[in-house]
């Protein structure tokens, strides 16, 4: 390894999902199966479009539902192993705030995925200071369909977040997701688990 140290890194959306924003922009997100379809769309149009996993996660103002940020996996596309849906969500909605503290001053943010963070992603959606939390489902349904190692979790994850203040809601969009992540694991997509399959 004779290559130079790396001193910087950026990442940014894939450009289909940039030149959509402002249709995404003007869709209806007022409820939580409103919020939940469209990070499942996304998520299905990003492994198609093979930036990476069928992940997608979005950041929303929990009483209004006005689009904050959105992310999706770009593993692939950036080759960073850090640069899920949720730490691109969550990430953008900080940049696009000015903040670190996506709770601060009383803001009261909605993180909204198609499926229970992975182990990397429950930390930062612990840190990152939004106060709800949505997601699809739960459990080893997503590995076992795409092959995905989730990583391990803590048995009571949810508790964690509900005595830090964050809001667990489970099972909005459950069957779109699912859908989503058979059509994964019937493709010849790209599983990048860093040890084995």
């Amino acid at each position: 390894m004779d290559a130079a140290l790396a001193t910087a890194f950026s990442v940014a959306l894939p450009a289909w999902l940039v030149d959509d924003l402002d249709g995404i922009s003007a869709r209806p997100l007022a409820t939580a199966p409103q919020r939940m379809s469209l990070a499942n769309e996304l998520a299905d149009r990003n492994w198609r479009a093979g930036n990476g996993g069928p992940f997608a996660a979005i950041v929303v103002d929990a009483a209004s539902g006005a689009l904050v940020s959105v992310g999706v996996n770009v593993v692939l596309e950036s080759g960073l192993s850090a640069t899920h849906a949720e730490v691109m969500a969550l990430s953008l909605a900080q940049r696009a705030l000015g903040r670190w503290d996506l709770g601060a001053d009383g803001a009261e943010l909605e993180l909204v995925v198609n499926w229970r963070p992975c182990v990397m992603c429950y930390g930062a959606t612990m840190w990152s200071g939004v106060r709800a939390l949505t997601i699809a489902g739960e459990g080893a349904e997503v590995e076992a369909l795409t092959g995905f190692d989730e990583g391990p979790m803590p048995s009571d994850w949810a508790g964690e977040f509900e005595r830090r203040g964050i809001r667990v809601s489970v099972g909005v969009g459950h069957d779109d997701a699912i859908e989503v992540f058979r059509a994964f694991g019937a493709s010849d997509a790209v599983v990048y688990n860093a040890r084995g399959s």
